[in-house]
């Protein structure tokens, strides 16, 4: 598990739809890329993303689907220039760093790779070592994002973690000599059986190690995980009461600020200017474009993705170098395309927005759409002041403290 952003489903309905593809977008503007890949060597109790153990044989029929699904894609113009891309999972660092490298040449053959575009793997502490950094930094990767999650034994084999504490800091250690001088590092807060002094235990000792970004997370349990399953059964230990909770979560803040660390979204901390900006593109509307199962799409203002099934996709990619086929074999992995609307466009400007600390800026949203923020928030806004959940910037709004602890609420007054 990596790095968590807000997500945004493009459509629920998979029905099979040959008009998903199009030259939706310029060649000039700058697009960020996706790239999902669904293995883990064991999948953690919390999690509930699309990932799950493979044999080396899957992983490489899947590759091979990945890089003719990049070959042949039409939604952008050959040669469109990529600011950011981002391997998420699942493990991606599971891949050998030939199959890394093979993907990231298909990447370059089709899109303009900036020079200095920032191009992130998501790591599980147990699953690379020197040699294999050190081909992932040889084939472009930049950014790390390690799945550290706590620094406690106890609670890493409570989530069902593969890797110790130990073996974290090892693998820390071993990027920073591979050359990495840009990982973020994954912890998760509000644990069953967690305290407040073990939390503040882990974020001293992630200080220690001075990464230049970590993302705080509270646990949330999902349905259909084997926490979830246990939390029924009233088997897991204790979950920290909401008042721990929130300590937690306002201890964090202070205490990385404290060391150099901003918050510039709500669970996201950097050093200055290694904020992450792949994630901040999803919550600024920046257009991207997903490989891989799963993996969602937003370009020109719409928004498809990819369908989840491991065979179906792989089935359909082996089909995809075959000119006649190849809108029927779109039509049977994407889902069905969703055109926002200009409602749906300013919900999303407010909600996702309001993530960032910096929150929204009036000029933005009137050059965007073409209205003042007061014209069509105007009744919101001020009631959400008066309440003490937002406050005035000089170029907007954003969150006060309290507005970011009932965030959820805030942005749910925004969906019209």
């Amino acid at each position: 598990m990596g790095e968590k952003v807000i997500e945004i489903r493009p459509s629920e309905n998979n029905m099979q739809n040959t008009k998903c593809r199009g030259d939706f977008l310029s060649g000039t503007d700058l697009i960020s890329l996706y790239v999902h890949i669904p293995f883990c060597l064991r999948k953690c109790r919390y999690c509930d993303f699309l990932s799950a153990p493979q044999t080396d044989i899957d992983r490489e029929r899947y590759v091979k689907a990945l890089i003719r699904e990049i070959k042949t894609q039409k939604d952008c113009p050959a040669g469109r220039p990529v600011d950011t891309v981002f391997f998420g999972g699942g493990t991606p660092s599971v891949l050998s760093a030939d199959q890394i490298g093979r993907i990231i040449d298909a990447l370059r053959e089709v899109f303009l790779i900036l020079p200095d575009a920032e191009v992130s793997l998501e790591t599980n502490p147990g699953t690379a070592d020197f040699e294999k950094l050190s081909a992932f930094k040889e084939a472009g990767i930049n950014r790390l994002s390690m799945g550290v999650q706590s620094m406690h034994d106890e609670e890493l084999h409570l989530l069902g973690r593969i890797h110790t504490a130990e073996q974290a800091l090892e693998a820390f250690k071993t990027a920073r000599a591979a050359g990495f001088d840009n990982i973020n590092i994954d912890l998760m807060s509000a644990l069953p059986g967690q305290t407040f002094d073990s939390w503040a235990d882990s974020l001293r000792q992630a200080v220690e190690w001075r990464p230049e970004h970590i993302s705080a997370y509270s646990l949330i349990i999902e349905p259909g995980t084997p926490f979830s399953a246990l939390y029924e059964a009233g088997e897991l230990p204790p979950l920290p009461d909401e008042e721990t909770d929130r300590k937690m979560y306002h201890y964090t803040r202070e205490y990385l600020a404290q060391h150099g660390y901003g918050r510039y979204e709500i669970s996201n901390y950097a050093l200055k200017g290694r904020e992450c900006r792949h994630n901040s593109g999803y919550w600024t509307g920046h257009p991207y474009l997903g490989f891989g199962i799963g993996a969602a799409s937003y370009v020109n203002g719409a928004r498809f993705s990819n369908i989840t099934d491991f065979e179906t996709y792989s089935v359909e990619m082996e089909k995809a170098g075959i000119p006649a086929e190849i809108e029927q074999v779109y039509g049977k992995v994407r889902t069905e395309i969703h055109s926002l609307t200009e409602q749906e466009k300013m919900e999303e400007f407010m909600f996702l927005g309001l993530r960032m600390t910096a929150g929204v800026k009036t000029s933005d949203f009137a050059s965007r759409f073409g209205k003042s923020l007061d014209e069509v928030y105007g009744d919101v806004i001020r009631r959400h002041l008066a309440q003490g959940l937002l406050q005035r910037t000089p170029e907007g709004f954003c969150l006060t403290e309290r507005g970011t602890d009932v965030s959820n609420y805030v942005m749910a007054d925004y969906l019209q």
